[in-house]
């Protein structure tokens, strides 16, 4: 409407800075933009991003997700059918793949296992411990007065009154029952004071000593004698471990199997030292020669439970082979592997559980242990042996006890048996005996065993427990049943996690925005004066979503002048982009106008390719509304 004007006046830069001008004035009422800006939520200082939305998450996800058959559930254009088609198929192959899935996971807590078998062959093995026990704990011919005074009513052979037992006498041979009845006759007797009955010098007396035992011991070809033997004590007595692990001495091993690669030693059982039996006693025996057991080093002796016996007048060949056996803990098996509290044994098996439950248990009835018993409390008497310590131990064999149940333990070792055995001694070899020992043939024949013990082969059996269905064989199953029934995979559930946070972050944004307005409308506008004699305050509803200036106003300069107005709101005041203030001198009066043809309010003119803009400021200092001249 005012016709072109001079090339001097404001150029393209002039033109740039004053439409940027234009639109930090415009911001100048307030930190934050208006309501439904694509751009930014201004909220004080802190600025919260733009939402997305909801709808425009989920049409993300449903347009490229890998879950199959989720997106033609919920494209658009299609028919309901086709639509209800897929929606079945989807939730089918679901049920599917929860049925699948729940049965493998009940499967994996069901904690399976199976059992490994392999051998292993070895160029050299440990030999095991082999006691050896006599089944007779304490020697008739070696008691005393004392012995018999404070032990006889225990062994069975004296009544509570310490009078002799009829039918024992009887059960004596006759050179003997002259010798036992003056032995009886206790009425002259006067018995020490200080008599410890039954302790372990009393059992290691009377007991069969090996050095009168042992005829004859030979290990791998090379002779041996009782100092290679250690003696313990079991319920059978004084007992002895031949290659039991003692400190400062190595184990004994084999570089062979068979015969003549271990341990022949033949015995003399003493036949004829046997107490006499007249009854159903604990400290006597019906049977005739050695209990053996075969263990390993780690395992204390339980012969009285895992030994086997080897009878007179034979010769006994013990092949076994080593087990090497390997549990799992809890939940897969009931293995046990932590060494007792008790501190009595180092490592942990079934026999020192054992014997350290009983122990504790005849300790606390009887206050007192057996002779077999480790610990530090006092030996049992012969009263309290007869009396408690007996009856008790034979109580707790009957009770199902939880202080007495051992597990197995997660590691062992045990040796596995195969026993023959031939008669001795032969016709041609008994004169031959007769006259080395200087012992009758029948004397031999009762008395006399040998015992060949070795290993079958070079090698060991190592047996296993497993576990059949660890966590990478579930995630396998559950992960290919996810394949095969809706297409999915881990990165699928990752991008459901990724769907499930953006909607969470455009709740938490919306909340944040709401709390926002709330907030905006108890504020002042605070002032800035940018512009001299200009009010400092302004206030004004907002009604269409914010653009800049630059992006509404390019017209033609053929086209009309057009009014377009452009409401801001209430706020703080903002600077320029470079931190320019907004002033006056941005601009230039239109030369030949006043106020009055701009309605009475300020004009001001400046000049770009498109032709000339007029500002009307409204005499406020802020815009309020904006006129474009071309």
């Amino acid at each position: 409407m005012w016709g072109p004007a001079p090339e001097a006046w404001l150029g393209d830069e002039a033109f740039l800075s004053a439409l940027g001008a234009v639109w930090a004035a415009m911001a100048l009422e307030g930190r934050c933009l208006q309501r439904g800006s694509p751009a930014v939520v201004r909220r004080g200082r802190r600025r919260l991003p733009a939402r997305p939305g909801l709808s425009s998450i989920t049409s993300n996800l449903l347009a490229g997700t890998s879950l199959h058959g989720l997106r033609h559930v919920c494209v658009s254009g299609v028919s309901i059918g086709r639509r209800a088609f897929w929606l079945l198929a989807l939730c089918t192959s679901l049920g599917l793949l929860l049925s699948w899935s729940s049965n493998r996971l009940l499967h994996w807590l069901s904690f399976p296992t199976y059992t490994r078998i392999h051998t292993e062959w070895a160029k050299e093995m440990a030999f095991p411990t082999v006691t050896i026990c006599n089944n007779n704990p304490i020697r008739l011919y070696k008691l005393t007065k004392s012995d018999l005074y404070f032990a006889g009513h225990w062994l069975g052979l004296l009544l509570a009154n310490r009078t002799v037992r009829p039918m024992v006498l009887d059960l004596l041979q006759e050179d003997s029952q002259a010798w036992f009845s003056k032995l009886s006759d206790f009425r002259l007797f006067l018995p020490p004071r200080n008599f410890e009955g039954s302790n372990l010098e009393f059992m290691d007396r009377l007991s069969h000593q090996l050095e009168e035992m042992l005829l004859s011991c030979k290990y791998r070809g090379e002779p041996c004698g009782p100092q290679n033997f250690t003696s313990v004590f079991t319920r059978y007595g004084k007992c002895y471990m031949f290659n039991a692990a003692e400190e400062g001495k190595t184990l004994r091993t084999t570089m062979k199997g068979g015969t003549g690669n271990g341990l022949e030693i033949m015995l003399d059982i003493q036949q004829d030292e046997y107490l006499p039996v007249w009854g159903d006693t604990e400290e006597t025996a019906f049977e005739a020669g050695v209990r053996v057991q075969i263990h390993s080093q780690a395992e204390p002796p339980f012969v009285h439970e895992l030994g086997f016996g080897v009878a007179p007048g034979f010769q006994t060949f013990v092949a076994t082979q080593e087990q090497r056996l390997t549990y799992l803990p809890p939940p897969w098996g009931e293995c046990e592997s932590k060494a007792l509290d008790s501190g009595f044994f180092q490592v942990y098996s079934v026999t020192a559980c054992r014997i350290d439950c009983e122990t504790r248990y005849i300790v606390e009835n009887c206050n007192c242990r057996m002779v077999h018993m480790p610990g530090d409390s006092p030996f049992c008497t012969p009263e309290q042996y007869k009396d408690c310590a007996e009856p008790a131990l034979a109580k707790l064999s009957m009770l199902e006890s939880s202080n007495c149940i051992c597990r197995t333990p997660c590691n062992m070792t045990r040796y596995n048996k195969e026993l023959s055995m031939v008669k001795i001694p032969s016709k041609t070899s008994a004169r031959y005996l007769e006259k080395k020992f200087n012992r009758s043939e029948k004397y031999i024949t009762d008395n006399i065993l040998v015992l060949d013990v070795f290993f079958e082969a070079l090698n060991y059996e190592t047996i296993e427990q497993k576990k059949a269905y660890e966590v990478a064989g579930l995630l396998g199953d559950i992960g290919g049943q996810m394949g095969l029934f809706i297409g999915a995979s881990i990165l699928t559930i990752l991008e459901l996690f990724d769907y499930a946070y953006e909607v969470v972050k455009d709740k938490l944004l919306d909340l944040l925005s709401r709390d926002d307005e709330e907030e905006s409308h108890g504020e002042d506008v605070s002032s800035c004066d940018p512009m001299a004699n200009h009010s400092e305050a302004i206030s004004h509803t907002v009604s269409v979503p914010y653009r800049p200036p630059w992006a509404r106003w390019r017209r033609s300069p053929a086209e009309p002048p057009a009014q377009l107005h452009t409401h801001t709101r209430q706020g703080h005041c903002e600077p320029l982009p470079h931190g320019e203030p907004v002033s006056s001198s941005l601009f230039h009066r239109l030369p030949g106008q006043n106020d009055s043809d701009f309605g009475g309010e300020d004009g001001w003119l400046v000049r770009g390719k498109g032709g000339w803009v007029g500002l009307d400021w409204a005499g406020l200092g802020l815009p309020s509304t904006l006129s474009l001249q071309h």
